[in-house]
């Protein structure tokens, strides 16, 4: 399940449009970004791409099932049950 802020990497290579001056660029297959806005009920989500220093390159809407959640915490499975 994807959630707003949610840091997720891309499933496939995916062309975008630079952000914010234009032009084209290509997003790659396990290229990381954060979810800022939940799209149709979370068939889709709208992407940030950045730098290190925070500065955005990219943001693209993308389907869900093109993402891949990231997980920095293990479930407990007891909890998870």
């Amino acid at each position: 399940m994807i959630h707003l802020h949610d840091m997720v990497a891309l499933m496939e290579d995916t062309p975008a449009q630079r952000f914010p001056f234009g032009g084209q660029i290509l997003l790659r297959r396990g290229q990381v970004g954060t979810v800022v806005e939940e799209l149709g009920d979370g068939e889709a989500f709208e992407i940030e791409f950045s730098r290190p220093d925070g500065q955005a390159y990219a943001m693209v809407a993308i389907r869900a099932e093109q993402l891949l959640p990231l997980y920095y915490e293990p479930v407990d499975l007891a909890a998870a049950s």
